[in-house]
């Protein structure tokens, strides 16, 4: 008997036809004996339709409140997905988060889960029952309804998965796996059937959606081992495991982007210590995440320009704090909203010269002008006009031999 935590995203309950077909999924892997816990997302479009529905009523709508409405999604598909499950004869019960109880801590629609209680749940899977917990929310200290993020509900599978010492852990999407870039834009993409977690970790964090980067994180703390795969077909998905059980013969896995950054630069800025805290304490204080940043000092060595990224949605909010920090002093404040990173990431490229030398050839050769540089160890990222991203991916795709 193997107890398995099976995690459904909103395409793949998006409908009552398909949670009627994650039913019979369910149905086989109950009927093979195994211990099942379901953990589910709303349906697709739910979330988004219900947060319409709070800047119906104001822009600054409470987050508390928002919690509270953003978390009826996925109670309805947990209570549809039981029904469909009786239907089928086999014994199954909802347990929303508080009834669990999911502890949470942290500010609301930014929450992380730090605990549950599992001996109800525990109880039901040695009665031969299947267990519906709804992703992405959770309940506080003090009681209150929290959520924690958007696609928080692989969040919540790994995370009930570490708690509850299950097996496995299986991914349930639209798509057969992880891809090494994204199959919808680029076609000759294909599908990876393993990957390490440092890997999958850049890869999230850098623009691939199959995936939350908390819960990569969390399985690669815990050693829990995942399973991306499709809810629409029988294809073997993608494993994601430890890199030492991992054979790369390519120095590149993927290539991702994401098309929702800004990037921000602050000219003419007094080039002394603590410059660089006196502009970040307070974005970060506001819950503003800083990803790349980029300092260039003049020739006198007395003032410098500082540049950095941010996603879109906080570009507003962050130049209002900058205009407003009595701390710093500068010349100009310049801003683009039009920018895409792009990324490769590979384990291999650790031990593969020439990998930062090939992907910079290749953007030139594409007359593609590079805005920015981060790196790691297994990622290269680099800032370009939005406008140039798919021609980039597809670039970069082939370079690296992907296609």
């Amino acid at each position: 008997m193997v107890k398995k935590v099976l995690k459904f995203g909103g395409t793949s309950v998006g409908t009552i036809e398909r949670i009627q077909h994650v039913a019979k999924i369910i149905q086989k892997e109950h009927s093979s004996g195994n211990q099942v816990i379901a953990v589910v997302s709303a349906m697709a479009g739910k979330t988004n339709e219900l947060i319409n529905l709070s800047k119906n009523i104001s822009d600054n709508f409470n987050k508390r409140e928002l919690d509270v409405l953003m978390s009826t999604g996925e109670q309805v598909t947990s209570a549809l997905l039981a029904g469909a499950l009786s239907e089928l004869e086999i014994k199954a019960k909802s347990w929303l988060n508080w009834q669990i109880p999911i502890l949470t801590e942290g500010e609301h629609t930014n929450a992380r889960i730090v605990n549950m209680n599992i001996k109800k749940i525990d109880t039901y899977l040695t009665e031969k029952g299947v267990v519906i917990i709804p992703g992405f929310q959770g309940i506080s200290k003090n009681a209150d309804i929290t959520t924690i993020g958007r696609g928080g509900s692989d969040a919540t599978a790994v995370a009930v998965a570490k708690i509850l010492k299950a097996d496995s852990c299986e991914i349930y999407t639209d798509v057969d796996g992880v891809f090494s870039t994204d199959p919808n834009k680029i076609p000759v993409a294909k599908k990876i059937d393993q990957i390490s977690y440092d890997e999958m970790l850049e890869l999230s964090s850098v623009g691939a959606k199959v995936m939350q980067s908390s819960a990569v994180q969390t399985a690669m703390l815990y050693n829990i081992p995942l399973e991306v795969k499709s809810t629409f077909t029988n294809r073997n998905g993608t494993r994601i495991f430890d890199e030492d059980n991992i054979d790369y013969s390519k120095s590149v896995t993927g290539v991702a982007y994401s098309k929702d950054d800004a990037k921000v630069t602050i000219t003419g800025v007094e080039d002394k210590p603590g410059v660089a805290a006196n502009i970040f304490e307070p974005l970060n204080k506001s819950q503003i995440n800083v990803d790349m940043v980029i300092q260039n000092i003049s020739s006198d060595q007395k003032k410098t320009d500082i540049s950095f990224t941010i996603k879109r949605e906080d570009l507003l909010k962050t130049l209002d704090i900058l205009k407003k920090n009595k701390n710093i002093k500068y010349e100009n404040i310049i801003h683009n909203e039009k920018v895409a990173k792009v990324s490769i990431v590979g384990a291999g490229m650790v031990s593969t010269p020439g990998i930062t030398y090939r992907m910079f050839r290749a953007l030139s050769e594409e007359k593609i002008n590079i805005l920015a540089i981060s790196t790691s160890e297994i990622k290269l990222s680099v800032i370009i006009d939005e406008d140039n991203t798919l021609n980039a991916v597809k670039k970069l795709h082939t370079i690296f031999e992907l296609d």
